[in-house]
């Protein structure tokens, strides 16, 4: 068993509730160690989590998966209100505590992935072309859109705006195909897609032609 490469030395069955709190023990430690270096709240505890507390469970979930960059967006702002009962002098007293599981998670992830994690992005030549030369990036746009339009030409189709023509995947799919030399079969991709999902898969689906083709995984995210 292992989290993110560190090998955790815990029992793969464990049926007594104080085996499971030990393995959880090992787990969650593993896990603070990652997450108190960049300034997360631990909003958890190994009885909270052993327990099944829904919130608990979503604030750990929440951290884990802005902290490894699940390809999710997680909606914005989201708060609960959970409902506390005490019983005091005989009588049940109920108030009510607002739980805030996310925020602004745009701002989180770019603070996260930018300017803490440890799986920063290798710079490449276009960051370089970004940081040193900004005034050049309308020339190697013009150079993209001839070497795109040199091949779906082929498909009597024409691209003009990289950003939006290529937002959908459609282009990147046919691209591949004629830059590999090889018929995309239409049922694997949405030709016309028309939602959110089906633009994403689309581009997915691109990503997987590219590492096929020997590419290196492209940072960018689907999304």
């Amino acid at each position: 068993e292992k989290l993110a490469d560190r090998k955790l030395n815990v029992a793969e069955v464990t049926q007594s509730e104080i085996g499971q709190k030990q393995k959880l023990q090992t787990v969650l430690e593993a896990v603070h160690d990652l997450l108190r270096p960049h300034g997360w709240t631990i909003k958890w505890n190994i009885d909270s989590i052993h327990g099944k507390n829904l919130i608990s469970i979503l604030h750990l979930l929440v951290a884990l998966a802005m902290h490894f960059r699940a390809p999710i967006r997680l909606p914005e702002h989201v708060s609960v209100q959970v409902v506390v009962v005490r019983k005091r002098e005989g009588l049940l007293q109920t108030t009510h505590v607002t739980e805030e599981l996310t925020t602004t998670t745009e701002c989180i992830d770019f603070c996260l992935f930018v300017c803490f994690s440890p799986l920063k992005p290798e710079r490449d030549a276009f960051d370089t072309l970004f940081d040193h030369a900004p005034d050049k990036l309308s020339v190697v746009k013009k150079s993209l859109i001839t070497f795109v339009n040199k091949h779906l030409n082929k498909l009597n189709l024409e691209v003009t705006e990289l950003e939006t023509q290529f937002a959908d995947g459609v282009y990147l799919v046919l691209l591949m195909g004629l830059l590999e030399d090889y018929f995309v079969p239409l049922h694997n991709f949405y030709l016309t897609p028309e939602s959110f999902d089906q633009k994403v898969h689309n581009v997915s689906f691109a990503f997987e032609l590219m590492q096929d083709g020997g590419l290196k995984k492209p940072k960018a995210r689907p999304e």
